[in-house]
């Protein structure tokens, strides 16, 4: 006698059931911020001690940052989940790019608007990225460099890091939690200094935009935006 077939749905095999535990969590965010300081600080400490051409220094400082995003990113992804998509590396429309464009270019006013604020609260006006102008000031190529690393390379990784995978995390406990918790993360990473209002400027566009649009690529693009003038204008300006 053949068995009567049952309209119940079959269960999926265990390789293909969902993952519940698909978004990164705290481990992720610890591991990814300790590597990133080893990589960050480690390497421009050793920098310091090989007495290097100022130029050469300020262009190798210029991309330093993005490379140690880049490096807690990738210990983060591979520690657990191991799904890039899981960390916000997905597609995204160009109505939300265009719209990373235009958030970009408000955080760019808001940042100068937030450091005068910051110099007339404290009084302080020593500029720590001088020795980014260094690097750019050593001729057009020198500048193309400088400009590259600092407006490409620093926006990729610190983005893949810290709204990939820490915002992405602090998500989990609310909107609030994870647009202002990263951003605080972010700007501390910064160090207490002119840089810190600035990094609260962009640490809130670029996290908020990422939890509105899904996909960290509308994060790198408000970033490079704000960074990317950074620069010629410094270089203009006579900072190096």
């Amino acid at each position: 006698m053949s068995k009567v077939s049952s309209n119940r749905p079959q269960k999926p095999p265990a390789a293909f059931a969902p993952n519940r535990d698909s978004r990164p969590g705290w481990l992720e965010i610890i591991v990814g911020l300790v590597v990133f300081a080893i990589v960050a600080f480690g390497g421009i400490w050793q920098f310091k001690r090989l007495g290097l051409d100022p130029v050469v220094y300020g262009l190798i400082l210029t991309s330093w940052t993005g490379i140690a995003g880049i490096a807690g990113f990738a210990a983060a992804v591979l520690l657990r989940i191991r799904s890039l998509k899981a960390f916000g590396v997905r597609p995204v429309s160009r109505r939300w790019l265009l719209i990373a464009v235009g958030v970009g270019l408000v955080a760019f006013v808001l940042k100068g608007l937030a450091v005068l604020g910051w110099i007339q609260i404290t009084g302080n006006t020593n500029n720590v990225q001088g020795v980014y102008a260094e690097g750019g000031s050593g001729g057009v190529l020198s500048l193309v460099l400088a400009t590259f690393f600092l407006g490409i390379v620093t926006p990729l990784g610190e983005e893949l890091l810290f709204r990939g995978v820490v915002a992405n995390a602090l998500l989990r406990y609310g909107s609030f939690i994870g647009v202002v918790g990263s951003t605080v993360i972010f700007a501390l990473a910064h160090g207490i200094n002119i840089v810190f209002p600035a990094a609260v400027v962009a640490g809130l566009a670029t996290a908020e935009i990422f939890r509105r649009s899904g996909s960290v690529w509308t994060a790198v693009v408000v970033h490079v935006v704000f960074n990317l003038p950074t620069i010629p204008v410094m270089v203009a300006a006579g900072m190096g």
